[in-house]
């Protein structure tokens, strides 16, 4: 949490500053993956969710990975 220019308490990810040590994955992927599995199938959770809103869309298939 920090507070920005007007005084006004605002709040990010920590996993987006370098408050929290390096992802080991991120680590050992050595710069080949620039996304995480459970960032990924987070992202794919919320564009299932988009498209479950149109009756029209296609259906998506829930997680199986735990969520870490």
């Amino acid at each position: 949490m920090y507070f920005d220019s007007q005084g006004r308490v605002r709040s990010l990810p920590a996993a987006w500053t370098d408050v929290d040590p390096p992802d080991t994955r991120l680590l050992a992927a050595a710069g080949r993956a620039y996304l995480r599995a459970d960032d990924l199938l987070t992202l794919v959770e919320l564009v299932c969710e988009v498209k479950n809103r149109h009756k029209n869309g296609p259906q998506c298939v829930k997680r199986t990975m735990p969520h870490v």
